[in-house]
């Protein structure tokens, strides 16, 4: 994981007798990180399974954006699917998983962390070629290059990975035993440094430009068009642009702190103890506010759609016009063996 999964205690160099310990964290750590963290977990684990049931069964993966849908939903999995053992550690301050999932684990939400990110990014660039250019990329936006495209940004994802993964592994400490990234004393701070900005600079600043750049420039035809659902597009993009930069930035911020205070070019403006703790206890807070996004993302980017809504109500949840009709009992619904559903009158009663 990051290094929000440091519970070890600190110390203040300057004084080795007094030590400098984070006890409000460790007592914060053990009820807000597994409950957040099971919220995160079950409704991620609904609304992108939900995508991705729909994509695959019934839409067929017709589109780029079907493509990119699809990916960026099973990212969000991988990446939930790593959830329930950081809460079991931070609710135990153990980890008791062993070393090999130590670093399977750490692989799922690294992994999942960034690629999710990067197809976030590309579907602002599928946005950008579908109604900025429209005409000249017909031909870009295939089903083909969506699967070429994707499968270039696992491999990236996988690659930004692979330097805190190598690193991840199992301690056993006084507290019990650890699974996070151990450096050597003279790499440390190196490696730190190295960590910290890929994440800032993969994880925000990039992703940020492109998304910026893709919708203002959307922003701009748009408003040059006639269309009565030209204000509905306007308010979706300022959605997305605002959830990931309310949701992302915070927590790429006290990262970007931390480096600062692992280079030691902050620590001469405050005492050395206590920015250790605000930031670890920062980390907590801003990084499991970042996990919620991956909720988030089928309702921005499936469920936003009208076509995806009634692919979903149709197919998925037939009883749901049952539901909301008055007349509901003169009807019943059947499955068929091509998986679409027949309406049956009864009683010989009309129905709309």
């Amino acid at each position: 994981m990051t290094e929000t999964e440091s519970y070890e205690d600190y110390y203040d160099l300057d004084n080795s007798t007094s030590p400098c310990t984070n006890d409000n964290i460790k007592s914060f750590s053990p009820w807000f990180i597994p409950t957040l963290y099971t919220l995160v977990f079950i409704t991620g684990l609904i609304g992108n399974g939900l995508v991705v049931c729909v994509l695959i069964k019934f839409k067929k993966l017709k589109s780029m954006t079907d493509v990119y849908l699809l990916n960026l939903a099973i990212s969000d999995l991988i990446f939930v699917f790593s959830l329930p053992f950081w809460s079991h550690y931070a609710a135990n301050n153990n980890w008791a998983f062993g070393e090999f999932m130590c670093k399977t684990i750490t692989g799922f939400y690294l992994i999942g962390f960034y690629s999710g990110i990067f197809f976030i990014m590309i579907l602002s660039i599928d946005r950008y070629l579908a109604i900025v250019c429209a005409i000249s990329a017909t031909k870009l936006r295939s089903v083909t290059y969506g699967l070429l495209m994707s499968v270039v940004t696992w491999a990236i994802s996988v690659f930004a990975s692979v330097p805190t993964l190598v690193f991840s592994q199992v301690k056993n400490e006084s507290t019990g035993f650890t699974c996070k990234t151990e450096f050597s004393e003279n790499e440390k701070t190196k490696w730190q440094l190295v960590i910290n900005f890929e994440i800032n600079i993969l994880g925000l600043l990039i992703p940020l430009c492109v998304i910026f750049f893709c919708y203002l420039r959307i922003l701009q035809i748009l408003k040059k068009c006639r269309n009565c659902k030209k204000e509905k597009a306007i308010r979706l993009i300022f959605t997305v642009v605002t959830v990931f930069v309310l949701f992302w930035t915070p927590y790429n911020i006290v990262i970007f702190l931390k480096s600062l205070e692992v280079g030691g070019y902050i620590n001469d403006y405050i005492d050395k103890c206590l920015l250790s703790i605000h930031i670890d206890f920062a980390l907590h807070c801003t990084e499991t506010l970042a996990f919620v996004h991956c909720c988030l993302n089928p309702v921005i980017y499936a469920f936003a759609g009208q076509e995806f809504r009634k692919l979903v109500k149709k197919r998925m949840f037939p009883w749901w016009n049952c539901i909301i009709c008055k007349e509901c009992k003169t009807h019943r619904f059947e499955w068929s063996e091509t998986g679409n559903t027949t309406y049956k009158k009864s009683s010989g009663e009309s129905y709309i």
